[in-house]
């Protein structure tokens, strides 16, 4: 198989919030990948004494290890045993019920022989490339399908829709939230490709809207995971007066590119 992962963070004098991950277990017979987009909050408390990188570093790398040291447990399953224990590790110094928290969205695929198991928790994306080269986003739509109204801004939601019915998810303190993923499992014979994107990446398509989620595959194929995230840069250079296409939003977003393929 053939990986390969880009992440670059959106401010050069800010830490990347996203964490990303291939994982190929010693066995050689399947593997995963694990990508997380840290939440930024506003400016204010999040009643922790850590920054978003700090949450997930330790969030991601949980779920890397679970991932695939638990190959026969579901993923959500799997997403709720690595919150729970990343919220351990600071339950004691932190407030973890602040409804700013660190927090991320989610992406996990997981490969056997037989299925790949797929898992995305808010506006990330993974996309699968059957052998006829179909392109199906696996998608979790519930934040785009908010009102303007619960927005801030495009960067900043409102507390009153986040990790609340008829909000959206994201993973932070509660493991009970694994349960609102959206889950796909399909046979190991249906996929050849996986390409999993940030929604700093996603810009491309959900944004900027420069083609679709095929086009968006077939670009990172014929030219490479950082052509995706120039091409992304260049779109937001050139929007950054204007503000057709990211309005409110910040200019420049984490965006983390990772493909493979099976």
């Amino acid at each position: 198989m053939r990986t390969e992962l880009v992440s670059e963070p959106g401010d050069a004098n800010r830490p990347n919030e996203d964490f990303a991950a291939v994982a190929l277990p010693a066995s050689g017979q399947g593997g995963a990948l694990v990508i997380l987009d840290g939440v930024t909050p506003p400016r204010g408390g999040t009643g922790c004494l850590h920054s978003v990188p700090w949450y997930t570093a330790r969030l991601g790398g949980a779920l890397t290890e679970l991932t695939v040291s638990l190959p026969d447990v579901p993923l959500t399953e799997v997403l709720a045993r690595a919150i729970s224990r990343t919220a351990d590790t600071h339950s004691a110094t932190c407030d973890l019920s602040h409804p700013r928290t660190p927090q991320a969205t989610v992406v996990v695929a997981r490969w056997s022989q037989e299925t790949v198991d797929c898992l995305v928790l808010s506006d990330s994306a993974l996309l699968l490339e059957a052998p006829s080269g179909t392109v199906t986003p696996v998608l979790d739509d519930r934040l785009s399908r908010l009102p303007r109204s619960s927005l801030a801004t495009d960067a900043f939601i409102d507390a009153s829709v986040r990790n609340k019915e008829g909000g959206f998810f994201t993973a932070a303190a509660d493991p009970s939230v694994a349960r609102r993923a959206v889950t796909r499992t399909v046979a190991r014979s249906e996929v050849r490709t996986l390409l999993g994107l940030t929604d700093g990446a996603a810009r491309w398509v959900e944004r900027f809207r420069e083609g679709d989620w095929q086009a968006c595959l077939r670009l990172v194929q014929k030219e490479g995971a950082q052509a995706l995230v120039d091409r992304v840069r260049q779109l937001e250079r050139a929007d950054s007066e204007e503000r057709t296409f990211l309005r409110r939003s910040k200019t420049h977003d984490d965006a983390t590119v990772v493909y493979a393929e099976l």
